[in-house]
């Protein structure tokens, strides 16, 4: 018995590769907005022997400046915005490394000055920005890959590795989702709880890494209808942030949302029940969830969700007539490790060729969720989602 056990295992097994780096062609990189998402990118650029930091851009007078400074970057050229970098520059990619707000305006600058973009999450704000990113990239004819590092964790690889496998047969349902008791994101200030520059809230920020997790292990369907719900109970309340340490006026400044949740409907019949906390009483809104007709998965969440997987995987399904379940054993996950690997995936396909390792394709299927499910819940009804022709 144990034999056909480890035999199933098998069947799940990933092979991780190590490639060589070719440091014959130094691609010449420039940094948009130098804040501390832009930090997690230096930390896995420097240590790449075929990249050169050339140039950076901040609104903030000196900002660049100092960052590069931290990171014992020499020969760079500093800019006041990310298009007179562009506009002077010889670059092969840039990192999109600043408020949600600006996301599409700068990496459709980029794209259409012929140069490669790494854009981080969320790929925007609304469906419509999300529309003519891709309509920019399939004009240039350059690469965009969006910022979602949980694909090259281990164990997400084997969420999709398991679904597509047909284990579970045909997918009718998934819930889905995360959340924290309190974690709000003001280390450094309110730029992820200001309206003018995030425009969403948990739902962007860590909603899409939930969102892309199951979507991506589906296939990427597309969606169809929304009916959505978001509040702000939390952001609004300047007993939170005075508990935290904070000022309580950042109540009088939050304009996102703090919760968010959606029921929607895909292509293929498959219904997709969500939400997503960045606050909230819970420790969890639950485990994520994929129903088929012939097992189901169960993958377990975290008490501070930042799209990671909290336990081993199980599939709930029947053998010779019993019900079983069977564990697959975790990967040791690393996030710097995943963070490298989504810079080297995207540094890679632009010497090789090759595709965006996350293609823009797919995340804007991800981002009219999003948008959805804020348009749906300030109508207070369902909404058809409507994706015009790239």
């Amino acid at each position: 018995m144990a034999d056909k056990r480890d035999a199933g295992l098998d069947a799940f097994k990933t092979n991780q590769e190590v490639k060589t780096i070719d440091t014959k062609r130094v691609l010449r990189v420039g940094i948009i907005g130098t804040g501390w998402i832009a930090g997690a990118h230096m930390s896995q650029y420097v240590k790449m022997p075929d990249v050169k930091i050339v140039a950076a851009a901040d609104l903030v007078p000196g900002k660049a400046e100092e960052f590069m400074k931290k990171w014992g970057i020499e020969d760079c050229n500093f800019y006041p915005s990310h298009k007179e970098m562009l506009d002077n520059e010889e670059l092969d990619a840039v990192s999109v490394c600043t408020y949600n707000c600006t996301h599409a305006e700068c990496t459709i600058y980029a794209l259409e000055k012929g140069v490669n973009v790494l854009l981080e999450k969320p790929m925007c704000v609304t469906t419509e920005e999300a529309v003519e990113i891709c309509r920019a990239e399939k004009k240039s004819g350059k690469i965009l890959s969006i910022g979602f590092q949980p694909r090259c964790d281990e164990n997400m690889k084997m969420v999709k590795k398991i679904v597509q496998s047909g284990e579970l047969g045909q997918i009718y349902y998934i819930q889905t989702g995360g959340g924290r008791r309190k974690g709000i994101p003001t280390p450094f200030g309110t730029t992820f709880i200001e309206e003018i520059s995030a425009g969403i809230g948990a739902l962007g920020d860590i909603g899409c890494y939930s969102l892309d997790m199951v979507l991506n292990a589906i296939g990427y369907p597309k969606p169809l209808t929304v009916t959505g719900y978001k509040s702000a109970f939390f952001g609004k309340d300047p007993n939170y942030f005075t508990a935290q340490g904070k000022p309580a006026e950042y109540a009088d400044l939050f304009g996102v949302d703090d919760f968010g949740a959606g029921f929607i409907r895909l292509e293929g019949g498959i219904i997709l029940d969500f939400r997503i906390a960045w606050a909230m009483h819970l420790d969890t809104p639950g485990d994520t969830i994929i129903m088929g007709t012939k097992g189901s998965l169960r993958i377990p969440s975290t008490d501070c969700w930042n799209g990671s997987i909290g336990g081993p995987l199980k599939i709930y399904h029947e053998v010779a007539g019993s019900s079983v379940c069977t564990e697959i054993p975790m990967f040791a996950s690393d996030n710097d490790k995943n963070f490298y690997n989504k810079l080297r995936g995207f540094l890679d396909a632009i010497k090789e060729g090759g595709q965006a390792p996350v293609p823009a394709r797919e995340i804007l299927y991800n981002q009219a969720i999003i948008d959805g499910i804020v348009q749906s819940s300030k109508l207070g009804h369902e909404i058809e989602i409507n994706i015009p022709e790239i």
